[in-house]
């Protein structure tokens, strides 16, 4: 498996930022054409990563969100999200479907939106160092050869 392509971005971590998060993933990953309903997947899983970043990891205040995507020959897309935030202290209890560490209107489905959208997901943490969320959704109607003759 080959690296065709890799772009990172850093961000403030403010609300504000998570359309422009979803709105560069998906602009760079359209050299692999993918339906809407890919590029829709893509888009909420990449939403959901990068707000758990702004409300659990920085509960809001400040920090940076960086988000990193690479695009394979066989049309393998890894995208991490990270953030220097709080971290989690127990990751499989933070996965569990409901469960939420802040109330109000969340409703703790984060995590399992994210798997619902990606192939496969996971989280990795450290209290007080951060969380990375690591999701790769397989998109392959484009051989390798169009993909490089449109990145051209």
């Amino acid at each position: 498996m080959e690296l065709l392509n890799e772009m990172t971005l850093t961000f403030a971590s403010k609300s504000m930022n998570e359309n422009f998060a979803r709105a560069a993933v998906s602009a760079f990953v359209l050299p692999l054409d993918p339906t809407i309903g890919e590029l829709a997947d893509i888009k909420t899983a990449v939403s959901e990563a990068v707000t758990n970043a702004i409300i659990h990891g920085y509960e809001y205040g400040e920090g940076s969100v960086t988000v990193n995507v690479k695009i394979y020959d066989n049309g393998k897309v890894s995208i991490k999200v990270k953030d220097k935030g709080k971290g989690i202290a127990d990751v499989q209890q933070a996965m569990e479907p409901l469960f939420s560490t802040v109330g109000g209107e969340r409703a703790g489905l984060g995590f399992a939106v994210m798997q619902s959208f990606t192939d496969s997901l996971k989280v990795t943490s450290k209290v007080n160092c951060g969380t990375t969320v690591t999701m790769e959704k397989y998109i392959i109607r484009r051989s390798r050869a169009q993909i490089a003759d449109k990145n051209s």
